[in-house]
């Protein structure tokens, strides 16, 4: 078992909602991401998505893929996101992992070196955007067999038989696009995305949570009412573009940056 199960099962018996901020590994540098890292757990994070840089995000929006690109410029790939979790094991042993990002810098690694160095580093969770549940099953058995998550995304376009072959991928939680497009757009609709929740329920018992458009509290408040949990991805890289360059770890104050994450959990923590 991952850390991912014990922590959702600790939230629900608490009625807390699930509280998941994304930021890129390396942006905009290594030294910076861990000390981010660190401060997400103490404003109430419950579980951190690590985006792995890829020079061709396709699912990214602009603010993400500016991200990755100040990520790549410093020099980020697979292993040093990996050694990055290592690092961020050798304090923090609780907080649950996810790595997303894309198939292709993992099947550059190879499957086998790959689930084995994150096990090893104490990886929780994959989520890799591009590979479709029918194309995963050799990559999904071997991260089961080392109880590592595979997560898989569910959208608004998503047939009812798709998700039926998503879910029975999926392990740890399901994580539902908010809207059709990239990160970072905006959600004008929150009934859809309510009665997409209630039909995606009638397919499992995993905890779904919800991700792309949510900016402030406001929006994580609205979407957490039918949901388990939120994800925070483009709001807050936003704030970690603004980090002025040439910024040292001893001259970093994190918890600025980081201030909306923990404006969330308050506000999240108001709700039934």
């Amino acid at each position: 078992m991952s850390r991912i199960s014990p922590t959702i099962a600790a939230a629900k018996a608490a009625k807390r909602k699930l509280l998941i901020p994304y930021l890129v590994a390396g942006d905009p540098d290594f030294h910076l991401t861990l000390m981010l890292m660190h401060q997400l757990v103490k404003d109430g994070a419950d579980i951190i998505e690590l985006g792995v840089p890829f020079s061709d995000p396709s699912s990214d929006g602009p603010v993400i893929q500016l991200g990755g690109e100040r990520a790549l410029a410093s020099g980020a790939s697979l292993h040093k996101v990996l050694d990055l979790v290592a690092e961020f094991r050798q304090t923090d042993s609780d907080t649950p992992l996810v790595l997303m990002g894309y198939l292709n810098p993992v099947e550059i690694m190879g499957y086998e070196k790959f689930v084995e160095k994150a096990k090893q580093c104490g990886v929780d969770g994959v989520l890799l955007v591009d590979m479709p549940p029918a194309e995963s099953t050799l990559l999904h058995k071997m991260l089961r067999e080392v109880d590592i998550d595979t997560i898989y995304l569910v959208a608004p376009t998503t047939s009812e038989a798709r998700a039926k072959t998503i879910v029975s991928h999926t392990s740890g939680y399901l994580y539902y696009v908010s809207l059709k497009g990239v990160t970072g757009a905006a959600v004008s609709d929150y009934s859809s995305v309510s009665d997409s929740l209630g039909r995606l329920r009638t397919l499992t018992d995993l905890p779904i949570v919800v991700g792309f458009g949510i900016k402030d509290s406001e929006s994580a408040a609205a979407m957490a009412v039918n949901a388990d949990g939120v994800v925070i991805g483009s709001a807050l890289v936003s704030e970690i573009a603004k980090i002025p360059a040439g910024t040292t770890k001893e001259s970093f104050h994190p918890a600025a940056t980081t201030a909306m994450i923990a404006d969330v959990r308050k506000t999240l923590d108001t709700l039934d």
